[in-house]
This record gives structure tokens, C-alpha cells and sequence, in this order.
């Protein structure tokens, strides 16, 4: 019998490249995005259906969840990719930007989750993967504190998640990527900008150099992170956490071995 996953955000990026692997695979894919007009290349599959979902609006959650389990009568994974990120000094974000970030990439899994857990207690099982970042792991980075934070508690929600899921063989994982080539990163970030405050300029103009021409030793294969959500999905990785990429390894490496303070230091002046 055909497996089913329920996937967030799969209109660009990492989110519509692993609707089309699993797809490819045999999966039946629940891919849903803001604008399903955006779409087009997800419909020539006949096993991927295309649900409208915006992750903060909770009642798009209830109807896509419904019509989604109303297309494929059940869904065995359930991908929280859907995020975005707000870059740029704390102090320069509007409380909007501020409530957006936490709405996206925290309420939004929880909203999911939330929506699919009667689903998964009804069959006696299922799984949450959710996709995090070496950014909410590893170590946080300049002017990248709210994204950070997002991501710090997607990892904090998840392993709590798991204690409170377990006796109900419902399975929750963690994908930690970096930056990848090709990937929609670049297009989901918002900056916080005040023409009025000058002072972290010089720090946001190295950090936006950066962003603009990474070292492409820093970027990994997409397929690779989509090969890591499918291994997660069928059973072939049951590691919890799964770090994907050089950049977030080499970091984890280094965060183990070095004191807190000397690690800080060391990555500061990156910047500097």
C-alpha cells in the first residue's frame, strides 16, 4: 500500500524537491504551498496532489489537513518545511517582523502538528519531521538573532515533543541543513532596515557580502538534504538529529571542542 507524506512550503526550494523525490519513489505527496498557481510542475504527477496552505493562517491548517486526508485517506509523514528568515540587528525590527519570524517557523509547525496529532492517534502512529538548520544546533550567527531563536525553539519543540509523543508511536525528527546551491533561501529572507540607526552597518554590509558570494564550500547538494528527509521517512535513518552538509558538521566539531567563550570569540571575528 502506497505511503503518503503531508509536506509545507513545496512551491520552490527544498520543499518542492523533496515533493518530486518522494514522488518519484512511489510516495503519494500531499504538497501544499501559499499559491498552488505556482505549482504547475508538482500537477504533471499524477501521485502529487496540491493543497493552499499558509502555516500561520489556523484555519487554512484545518482545511488543508481535511482535504488532504479526504484525498489520500491517510497520511503516514507529515514534512514541516515551510520557513523563512528575518534578518538584521534586533533593534532595527519592527514588532511585526518580530511576530512574523516566531509566527512561520515556530507557531507554524505547531499549528501543523496540532492539526495532524487526532490523525496519527486515530491510526496508532505516524511521523514529524521537521526541518531546522544548523543555525538552531550549532551556533547562532550575526544579525541573525530572530532567525536564530526560530530555530533554536523548532529543536527545543521537537525533543519535547518527542517525550510527550512516544507511548503513542507517534516518531518526531530533526533535519539540520545549512545553506544549499539552488536552494530559495536568499528569496525568503526579510531585512530589518532604520536609515536612522547607523551603527551596525558595517556589520550587516559583511554579513550581506557574505550572503550575496558564499564560498561554495559552504553550500551542499539540495538533493542531498532531500535524500536525508526520505532516509528519515522510510526508517533507513533513525537518527533523531540529522546534521546534513560540511558547514554545519565542521561547526558542531568545532562547538564540542572549544570552551563556550573561546568558540564565540572565534567566530566573532569572521566579522570583524
Amino acid at each position: 500500500m502506497s505511503q503518503t507524506v503531508f509536506i509545507t512550503g513545496t512551491s520552490t526550494g527544498l520543499g518542492k524537491l523533496t515533493a518530486l523525490h518522494f514522488a518519484k519513489q512511489g510516495w503519494q505527496v500531499a504538497a501544499t504551498m501559499r499559491t498552488p498557481e505556482k505549482g504547475t510542475e508538482l500537477t504533471a504527477y499524477p501521485n502529487i496532489k496540491i493543497f493552499r496552505l499558509d502555516v500561520t493562517n489556523l484555519e487554512q491548517v484545518q482545511q488543508a489537513t481535511e482535504q488532504a486526508i479526504a484525498a489520500f485517506g491517510k497520511i503516514n509523514v507529515v514534512v514541516n518545511n515551510a520557513g523563512m528568515g528575518t534578518f538584521g540587528p534586533l533593534e532595527l525590527a519592527a514588532e511585526a517582523a518580530i511576530d512574523h519570524q516566531f509566527a512561520v517557523n515556530v507557531r507554524g509547525p505547531i499549528n501543523v502538528i496540532r492539526a495532524f496529532l487526532p490523525h496519527f492517534r486515530a491510526h496508532k502512529g505516524g511521523m514529524f519531521i521537521n526541518i531546522s538548520s544548523y543555525m538552531g544546533v550549532t551556533t547562532a550567527t550575526p544579525v541573525a538573532s530572530l532567525y536564530n531563536m526560530s530555530k533554536f525553539a523548532l529543536e527545543g519543540l521537537t525533543e519535547g515533543l518527542y517525550y510527550e509523543l512516544k507511548a503513542l508511536n507517534i516518531e518526531l525528527r530533526l533535519i539540520e541543513q545549512g545553506g544549499s546551491t539552488g536552494n530559495n533561501f536568499k528569496q525568503s529572507v526579510v531585512w530589518n532596515t532604520n536609515p536612522a540607526i547607523t551603527d551596525y552597518n558595517p556589520l550587516v554590509n559583511k554579513v550581506k557580502a557574505m550572503m550575496a558570494n558564499p564560498d561554495p564550500a559552504w553550500l551542499d547538494d539540495p538533493q542531498a538534504i532531500a535524500d536525508e528527509i526520505y532516509a528519515v521517512a522510510t526508517g533507513k535513518n533513525r537518527q533523531f538529529r540529522t546534521l546534513v552538509g560540511n558547514t554545519g558538521k565542521g561547526l558542531m566539531n568545532m562547538r564540542r571542542t572549544l570552551p563556550i567563550e573561546e568558540y564565540l570569540e572565534k567566530m566573532a571575528a569572521n566579522f570583524e
